[in-house]
């Protein structure tokens, strides 16, 4: 890891440590869904973050974790935007492209009482925003029909995998950021677009591609262009210039 990774993931934990709030959200099996909030002053709106890979962050008592994730490294970005953050863990691996859980009842219904749990705590827009493979769980969220997608305000998607879809009829608003050098097999920038242009006439919808940054080690990986490396201001800038426009 070259040295400045190391200072940037430093400095977040330390931020994350001073500032962050743990919830375990209640959920229909015996383990909980940790959750991690980094709350803005004056927030506007909540954004749910869904990391790719396993999906696991073992994030402990304090909220603090070992793990790289693009969402992690950039989680305290969302507090100057006004919007609450949220990292969203998970009990168990979701899996990879060969057995992927995250469609599951399960998984889905852990989204569903993690929505309705910040819904309920702070009477603000909840948008789910997924990277990687954790675009998966937030498209098929979204693809269940009019009473899950009451509960949110819109869906944001970044590196998506191909086996990500959303429902045709789904007319939320929705962002898809990819970067234009992301060689990840599984994640071409089609996948990304395609989510956009398949929306129905009329629906808010963007395609952002995000240009520049480092990319290093596995192609799929947190610190390759996959994972926005050194494009995080960037790519928090972009979500949050969508979440906050007048509809």
């Amino acid at each position: 890891m070259k040295p400045g990774q190391y200072l940037l993931i430093l400095s977040a934990l330390l931020t994350f440590s001073a500032h962050a709030q743990v919830f375990d959200v209640a959920s229909n099996d015996e383990i909980a869904t940790r959750t991690r909030l980094i709350p803005a002053e004056s927030a506007k709106a909540v954004v749910l973050l869904f990391p790719g890979g396993g999906g696991v962050l073992k994030l402990d008592e304090q909220g603090t974790t070992a793990n790289r994730h693009t969402f992690v490294r950039s989680a305290n970005l969302w507090a100057r935007h006004g919007i609450d953050a949220v990292l969203v863990d998970t009990p168990y691996d979701l899996g990879n492209e060969r057995l992927d859980r995250r469609p599951l009842k399960d998984h889905q219904e852990r989204i569903r009482a993690v929505v309705k749990f910040y819904k309920d705590r702070t009477g603000l827009p909840i948008w789910i925003f997924g990277h990687s493979r954790g675009t998966v769980s937030v498209t098929r969220f979204a693809s269940q029909g009019p009473e899950w997608t009451s509960l949110i305000a819109g869906v944001i998607v970044a590196g998506t995998v191909h086996s990500a879809a959303l429902d045709t009829r789904m007319t939320l608003p929705v962002l898809a950021i990819h970067h234009k050098q992301d060689s990840c097999r599984v994640t071409p920038p089609s996948a990304s677009e395609s989510i956009v242009s398949s929306r129905p006439s009329g629906t808010r919808a963007e395609f952002v591609l995000i240009d520049g940054g480092q990319s290093s080690g596995d192609a799929c990986g947190s610190f390759a262009h996959h994972g926005f490396n050194q494009n995080e201001d960037e790519l928090v800038d972009t979500a949050a210039r969508f979440i906050l426009a007048e509809p």
